[in-house]
């Protein structure tokens, strides 16, 4: 098992079950410190090579998942690992996307969904999840 992330480090948010998760945008260098072991990248198209095991969701520009069924699995197994890997989620820019993820990791971690925005907003980014459809997103993730 892997060491998990230093909880204080950049991006990083801690989830009501101790599980830290690294949240950050592509487009800004790598944090210094420990790489992941495991990211996922939600992009529109396919995301640049990187030297830990990754999985990719197409998750265009202020929109939703492609594939919810898909993405659901992903975030899934991100949470499951984050238990005790170094797990990154990232989008170009590190906030709608990675924001709404983050969002939908902390309702499988327990966190109600209609407070999950919020608590993504106080614990990673003031301005994470953008639009009014990735809220809905993360509220009806609990449902999915």
């Amino acid at each position: 098992m892997t060491e998990s992330w230093d909880p204080v480090g950049e991006g990083v948010m801690g989830l009501p079950s101790g599980r830290l998760v690294r949240g950050r945008g592509l487009r800004r260098p790598l944090p210094t410190g420990p790489e992941p072991t495991f990211a996922v990248h939600l992009l529109g198209g396919p995301p640049p090579p990187v030297a830990w095991e990754s999985r990719w969701l197409r998750w265009p520009d202020f929109r939703l998942p492609s594939d919810r069924s898909t993405a659901r699995a992903v975030l899934q197994e991100a949470w499951s690992r984050a238990s005790g890997e170094r797990v990154e989620v990232a989008c170009a820019g590190g906030r709608g996307r990675t924001g709404t993820a983050l969002a939908c990791l902390a309702v499988l971690d327990g966190v109600p969904a209609e407070e999950a925005v919020a608590f993504v907003r106080r614990n990673y980014h003031p301005r994470a999840v953008e639009t009014p459809w990735q809220r809905r997103y993360v509220v009806g993730f609990a449902g999915d």
